[in-house]
């Protein structure tokens, strides 16, 4: 009989690369692993065709009118160079909004400024003071629409002294503002009184200039090609929420972006599901959906995918969520993929009990090894089963450091994902790889990664938004409306 040493020993851990971040259409060797470094040496992906799209980026702006000015000092502030003051061994020198991404960030005309009274109370309407916000922005993007041409992206300032109106058990106004803006095809960039006493201004500057950047259509990076990736291979995220009377409640999913295989063409697709709920609990604690429901949410991404390359199949699709795969929704995506050579649906669980320590040589014989100062390195991977594997996204990452460690948030002992195949085949290492690519694909912040892949953190994203807005319509949407 086998020691229980034995029993419970684990397999040999594998070390995944660091995925390769491409910064050029037409030239391979404009790649980085570091996102703001590649930014810095290389400029943006899209910088060869976004000047031909418009010569500056034109930002309208919404808010009180005391701060109108301290807005004002915001932009000016992206416009300039600042250096690190903060995690300074992965945040380069920011040289300014112009040089790093060669396009002009301008104020839109007077008309594309919309000032709101200072409180609350004197905002106009009748009723609560949520409802009354929600009139004003409501409001304020009516009248932006009627000057669309004059500016590209708005700023919306909610100070904190209207934090009792902008947050509420059924009001979220972010929620609500991404939803205006969707209606009226204008992107919003939300601001609070942080953004102005921020001390760390490379960091905000780094933070809020991409953002910028990619709500006005640019696109900062892409995915370089991963070794052994298919070639056409797409990606889906999906995520579920429940909305109306619970007693009668339906499925909202966001199948989002069907993600390209350089993690680009973020569009999503808001579906109702139609079966009903006949568990709030359980759907609440494992939602899924019926056979012919995901039947229905994959036929429709997967026009998405053939509307943005000219009618073909893609070779390779890979899905994503957080909870497991039930058979009648695997049914469901084999019903809606059936022209697709090879499918794939992970689990993807970011709430794993798994942790790793990093041991190195000890300069003692007993013990041989020692904890190291950092933990596991980013893309340590470990197989668990035949269809299971953790991987650890959160991690040491020296490749991105000027002083040969680098860990992100610097807070905790980091747990793995845990990925679980339940339809497809091919090696664990793959989608693995897959995953950590795809923590790179956030643009809407300046961090190395996410905690979990772009393709599960933005469906996540959509998903609240849609629970929290009953009234928005069932159409395909850029992400960028919704960042």
């Amino acid at each position: 009989m086998a020691s229980p040493a034995l029993l419970t020993k684990l397999p040999p851990f594998t070390l995944l690369d660091e995925p390769d971040l491409s910064f050029s259409a037409s030239d391979a060797t404009h790649r980085d692993v570091h996102p703001l470094r590649g930014l810095l040496n290389f400029g943006p992906y899209s910088k060869g065709s976004f000047d031909s799209y418009t010569p500056a980026i034109r930002i309208a702006t919404v808010g009180p009118e005391s701060a109108f000015h301290s807005r004002g000092n915001l932009m000016r502030l992206l416009r300039d160079a600042h250096r690190a003051s903060d995690r300074a061994e992965y945040v380069p020198e920011y040289p300014g909004f112009e040089r790093l991404f060669h396009v002009a960030l301008n104020p839109a005309p007077a008309s594309a400024h919309i000032k709101w009274p200072d409180r609350l109370d004197q905002l106009s309407g009748e009723g609560p003071a949520q409802y009354r916000l929600y009139l004003a922005m409501e409001a304020a993007l009516r009248r932006l629409d009627a000057v669309r041409n004059e500016f590209d992206v708005v700023l919306v300032h909610f100070p904190d002294s209207w934090n009792s109106a902008t947050r509420g058990k059924f009001f979220d106004a972010h929620d609500a503002l991404k939803a205006l803006g969707a209606r009226y095809n204008i992107p919003t960039q939300v601001l609070n009184d942080r953004a102005f006493t921020f001390s760390h201004k490379a960091s905000l500057a780094w933070r809020l200039a991409t953002a910028l950047y990619v709500k006005a259509a640019g696109t900062p990076w892409k995915l370089a090609p991963l070794k052994g990736v298919p070639a056409d291979t797409a990606y889906i995220g999906l995520a579920y929420a429940l909305r109306g009377d619970q007693r009668d409640s339906h499925y909202v999913t966001c199948c989002s972006q069907v993600f390209d295989m350089d993690g680009g063409g973020m569009q999503f697709v808001a579906f109702e599901a139609q079966d009903p709920v006949a568990d709030v609990a359980e759907a609440r604690r494992n939602p899924f959906l019926s056979r012919d429901d995901m039947r229905a949410v994959l036929a429709r991404s997967l026009e998405l995918y053939q509307g943005r390359n000219a009618g073909n199949l893609p070779k390779r699709m890979v899905i994503h969520k957080t909870t497991a795969f039930k058979e009648g929704e695997i049914e469901g995506v084999f019903d809606a993929l059936s022209g697709v050579p090879e499918i794939e649906c992970i689990e993807v669980s970011s709430a794993s009990c798994w942790r790793g320590v990093w041991l190195i040589k000890s300069d003692n014989t007993k013990p041989p090894t020692r904890p190291a100062g950092f933990p596991v390195p980013r893309g340590t991977m470990v197989v668990r089963s035949g269809n299971s594997a953790l991987v650890w996204v959160a991690g040491n990452a020296p490749d991105v450091s000027t002083n040969g460690n680098y860990y992100q948030g610097k807070k905790s002992i980091p747990r793995p994902l845990q990925l679980i195949r339940h339809a497809g085949s091919g090696p664990l290492e793959l989608i693995a790889h897959e995953a950590l690519a795809l923590t790179k694909m956030d643009w809407n912040n300046d961090a190395l990664y996410d905690p979990v892949p772009v393709s599960i953190r933005y469906s996540q994203r959509l998903a609240r938004t849609i629970a929290n807005v009953p009234d928005l319509p069932r159409n395909v949407y850029p992400y960028r409306l919704f960042m």
